[in-house]
């Protein structure tokens, strides 16, 4: 679904990204781990081309982009984001629409869809992350935990085939990210392919089947997440799982999609 190949990516004098590499299989959930600054969600700006890297390669669906240093073309970033949608850490809704009005929004200024189809299509996904009864709510009467299941209804709206998630249960409080965790357990159960960028153990292994830990944007170790968190190869690794608490996810493995 997703390969990315000695992906180089600067900010100024600053390389945050030093040729990574990895692949997320279709269906399946990739989790990105590693301390801040590390390029974590520098590199999911960059499957959907928000950030453009300077070098490397993009393998998404049948498209192949490959970086040199030149922007690609407009209709090559069209294609691309298409098979993209993006959750947030902070939401990103628009306070002046509904739940309804965010979810319908870019099917119909985007893909111009008629408004009744648009209108079908939100309330099916909000039903289907639990807020089928605050389609008419206003971001600020929504709690955190809601707020961002409108955000991924939102992302899920034009069947992207792949939902990029930039730590999305970091600005929730523990029950509220409870909430946004089901959600996105449930989309794995059903095959949603995912790459996510979280510092969330409890999130990482509720719900991916590979893990990758970068750190000061290198590849420190990747596989299969409940070996990763588990048995790690790296001493790095088990370094950096140990700071995010001990035994979190000794006795869970990661569900299968």
């Amino acid at each position: 679904m997703i390969r990315l190949a000695d992906i180089v990516k600067s900010f100024g004098d600053l390389t945050v990204l030093k040729g990574v590499s990895l692949a997320v299989r279709e269906g399946s959930v990739t989790a990105l781990i590693g301390p801040s600054g590390s390029g974590k969600s520098t590199l999911l700006r960059c499957v959907n081309l928000l950030e453009i890297p300077e070098a490397g390669q993009l393998v998404i669906g049948g498209e192949t982009v490959r970086f040199t240093g030149r922007p690609p073309e407009r209709e090559t970033l069209r294609r691309v984001r298409r098979q993209t949608g993006m959750v947030f850490q902070n939401f990103q809704l628009f306070p002046h629409r509904t739940a309804l009005g965010n979810v319908m929004e870019s099917l119909i200024v985007v893909l111009k869809w008629p408004e009744a189809k648009a209108r079908a299509r939100a309330l099916e996904l909000l039903d289907k992350v639990g807020l089928a009864d605050k389609a008419q709510a206003w971001p600020a009467q929504l709690s955190g935990g809601q707020q961002q299941r409108v955000a991924i209804a939102r992302a899920l709206a034009s069947s992207p085939r792949v939902l990029l998630c930039d730590e999305p249960t970091s600005a929730l409080d523990p029950e509220l990210s409870l909430e946004v965790v089901e959600v996105l357990a449930q989309l794995a159960r059903e095959g949603t392919t995912m790459l996510i960028a979280t510092h969330d153990l409890r999130l990482a292994a509720r719900v991916a089947q590979d893990a990758v830990l970068l750190e000061a944007g290198e590849v420190v170790e990747g596989g299969p997440a409940a070996e990763l968190f588990t048995r790690p190869r790296q001493e790095r690794t088990a370094r950096f799982i140990a700071t995010l608490g001990h035994g979190v996810v000794s006795d869970q493995g990661a569900e299968p999609g």
